[in-house]
Order: C-alpha cells, then sequence, then structure tokens
C-alpha cells in the first residue's frame, strides 16, 4: 500500500476526483425515502419528529461532520493528513503540470500513434522530470497561491480593507436599463 511508504507528518495534496473522494458512508439527501432518512438519523441517534418532511429531516444534522472520505480516514489512521484541492483548480497541485509536461512529450515525439510507441515515449518523458522541474512546478503553484490570496475576498474588502456590501436592488422599474442589454440577458 502506498500509505506505509509515506511518513507519519507527510501531507497528501489530493483533488477530489470521484476514485479520492469515496465515502465512508452514504449521507441521506432528498433523494432518499423519508423512512430511510429517519432510520439513518436514528442510528445516529439525532431527535427527529416522525411528522416532519425529508427537507426538515435533512437540516437535523451537519453533513460535513458524516461526510468522511475512505483516503481520508485511511491516511489519518497512518498518521497522514489529506489535503484536498478545491475543485476546478488543478493549477494548485504540482503533479498535474508534470503531468502536461509528459503529455505534452509524447505528443510532439509521436510519429505512430502505435500502443508501443506511446508506452515508450510515456517512459521518456517521465524520465526527463527531474528534481529541477518538480522544483519549478512547486515554485509556479506557491506563485499562483498568493495570486489566489491577493484575490480572495476582492468583492468583500477596499484596498483599505473597510467592508464593501454588495447590494443588488431589484425594482419594478427598468427605464434605466436599455432593450439591447435585456435581449442580451434573455429577459
Amino acid at each position: 500500500m502506498v500509505l506505509d511508504k509515506i511518513l507519519p507528518g507527510s501531507v497528501i495534496v489530493m483533488d477530489n476526483a470521484p476514485y479520492h473522494s469515496r465515502q465512508l458512508e452514504r449521507v441521506p439527501n432528498m433523494s432518499w425515502r423519508k423512512d430511510a432518512i429517519q432510520e439513518w438519523l436514528r442510528s445516529k441517534n439525532i431527535a427527529f419528529e416522525t411528522r416532519e418532511i425529508k427537507a426538515q429531516l435533512l437540516t437535523k444534522f451537519d453533513k460535513k461532520k458524516y461526510v468522511l472520505k475512505y483516503v481520508d480516514e485511511l491516511a489519518a489512521s497512518k498518521g497522514v493528513t489529506v489535503l484536498r484541492l478545491p475543485p476546478y483548480h488543478c493549477e494548485l497541485n504540482p503533479i498535474e503540470l508534470i503531468w502536461a509536461q509528459v503529455k505534452s512529450y509524447v505528443g510532439r515525439n509521436n510519429k505512430s500513434f502505435k500502443m508501443a510507441e506511446i508506452k515508450t515515449l510515456l517512459n521518456e518523458g517521465f524520465a526527463r522530470i527531474g528534481a529541477k522541474q518538480w522544483s519549478k512546478c512547486v515554485n509556479h503553484v506557491l506563485k499562483e497561491e498568493e495570486e489566489l490570496k491577493k484575490l480572495d475576498g476582492i468583492l468583500d474588502t477596499t484596498s483599505d480593507d473597510t467592508v464593501v456590501p454588495l447590494i443588488i436592488a431589484v425594482t419594478g422599474d427598468t427605464s434605466d436599463s436599455d432593450d439591447d442589454e435585456d435581449e442580451d440577458l434573455n429577459l
């Protein structure tokens, strides 16, 4: 098992691909039958009224507390932490940048489009990746993180850190809008 080769105290950076995100147990949602939700709540010793509808039953617990991922729990048992990347942010994962380099190498050098050549090119592509490339990719990700931190909260604050409310007023008066704008918005 890969986890046996990782030192306790290490951190694994992982995306949220479905095969990395298998849950330890299913957590109720609106597609469940009411009696199944009630049974799940009983199994967790969560109080509810039998007359409550599904939507009410689903508010009885904090979903985050019960959505446990198999890989995360397995890693924790070995003293390893899993750090999950936000969805759709592959640029924060150095291995994605490495993989892009390998795929690029294969694409540039593939002449026959036969599986044997692709396997050979893959091995060559991976062999070309060394500590220098890894270091560049990690540094690139660190720069990306810094840029995202700068952007974080940009709608919430101004440069002097005073709170800027975001208010959208909806009124019946449409005299300020152009007909062209309405068409663009499919109104």
